[in-house]
């Protein structure tokens, strides 16, 4: 099968999380993805967190199905290459602090100037403008910033962090959101138009805060952590079962609630007046949170689940990864794969996400080895020589 983003190229700058894990999405999907990577030690992704065989196993899902170009870009002929490259590309990924780019003579005046339909997608803690513009930023700091931190956790102690790097995740979905919104208008528009697509990270946390602003602004109102309790939505919260394990229960719906008591054997409490809307609900989530524990202190999780699956209520364990991997809903949907490493040997990878019934993505190949392609790349797109290679090696450009 053909994939969606097949023929599209793309050129990745930068390193780590944000711009790259764009990357991968678009890799994922078909776009034909140039990593550029330093000479000599490359993304420090490939040495994050657990090696395996010489490489990051994070590396070999982060790079997946892209091509590794080494390129010193802080040399005048590294520059060059890049400026050639370009003609040959639709959209360029960087994750630079602002103003790099433009130091290293391969902004997006300097490129647009080259292929005016280059699409210049530009990931950044703060944004291209601004009085922040030129601070250093990370995820951390810009869900900070954005104000998902503020809300995580309990009350009466410090804020705390989703285990895996949300912010930058975020900001990589929205670059590419915003990349294949450019290409629209460039290509299905016919107006052959590129531009920048200006992704700052704690923007990008800062557009799931829902109602917060419209909130606080007419009623003053700051939303603060709630621990697992879903402030203003009753009943949603995690309890514990019999067996010392907790379930995850939406009981928050009019109907659903109404199930939810049937289901628990209180009734009453499904008839009463005060619980028909979740105003009323809301007003006395404390009370039916203590009811509902009542209820699945008495019962193991499995059988706290069947009961509510029963009642078409939501409801589900909390999993950890060694959960995951055995469930049958994501064994069907392959969302737990395994690739073939050689030698025997086989690696589990997640699937790709969304499906796609005619242009589905999938895995090709792992993250490369460092520079794996920039002869093929030189050769191919710039027609360079293995004479012009070599010398470009010898004097440490590629």
């Amino acid at each position: 099968m053909s994939q969606t983003l097949e023929g599209l190229k793309v050129l990745e700058l930068g390193s780590l999380i944000a711009g790259p894990f764009a990357g991968r999405l678009m890799a994922e999907f078909g776009a034909d993805v140039i990593k550029v990577e330093p000479p000599g030690k490359g993304d420090p992704l490939r040495d994050w967190r657990h090696i395996y065989k010489d490489q990051s196993l994070w590396w070999r899902l982060q790079a997946r199905n892209k091509k590794s170009l080494t390129i010193d870009l802080k040399k005048k002929e590294g520059q060059e290459i890049i400026q050639s490259l370009v003609k040959e590309c639709d959209i360029i990924i960087e994750n630079f602090r602002p103003g790099t780019l433009e130091k290293w003579n391969i902004g997006y005046d300097q490129l647009s100037a080259i292929n005016p339909g280059i699409i210049m997608v530009r990931v950044s803690g703060y944004g291209q403008t601004g009085p922040y513009r030129d601070k250093t930023g990370f995820g951390s700091v810009g869900e900070s910033m954005g104000g998902i931190r503020h809300l995580t956790g309990y009350p009466d102690r410090a804020p705390t962090r989703a285990g895996i790097s949300l912010g930058d995740s975020l900001a990589a979905m929205y670059a590419v959101i915003g990349a294949l919104m450019a290409v629209y208008h460039r290509d299905v528009k016919g107006t052959g138009e590129g531009q920048i697509v200006d992704v700052a990270l704690y923007e990008a946390v800062f557009s799931l805060m829902e109602s917060m602003l419209p909130e606080y602004d007419k009623f003053g109102v700051v939303r603060q952590r709630t621990g697992s309790s879903l402030p203003g939505i009753a009943p949603s919260n995690t309890y514990q079962c019999k067996d010392g394990k907790y379930i995850v229960i939406g009981g928050n719906g009019d109907a659903i609630f109404r199930r939810l008591m049937c289901a628990i054997g209180d009734r009453e409490l499904a008839e009463d007046e005060r619980f028909t809307s979740n105003k009323g609900r809301a007003a006395h989530a404390d009370f039916l949170d203590s009811r509902i524990e009542d209820w699945t202190k008495t019962v193991n999780l499995e059988t706290a689940i069947q009961t509510l699956d029963d009642a078409k209520v939501p409801a589900g364990a909390i999993y950890s990864i060694e959960d995951i991997v055995k469930d049958p809903q994501y064994l069907a949907r392959e969302m737990i794969q395994q690739f073939d490493l050689g030698n025997d040997d086989a690696l589990k990878i997640p699937g790709v996400v969304p499906k796609m019934s005619r242009t589905p993505g999938g895995t090709n190949w792992l993250g490369p080895d460092l520079g794996e392609h920039t002869g093929q790349i030189l050769k191919d797109l710039l027609a360079f020589d293995e004479e012009r290679i070599a010398k470009l090696k010898n004097e440490g450009i590629i």
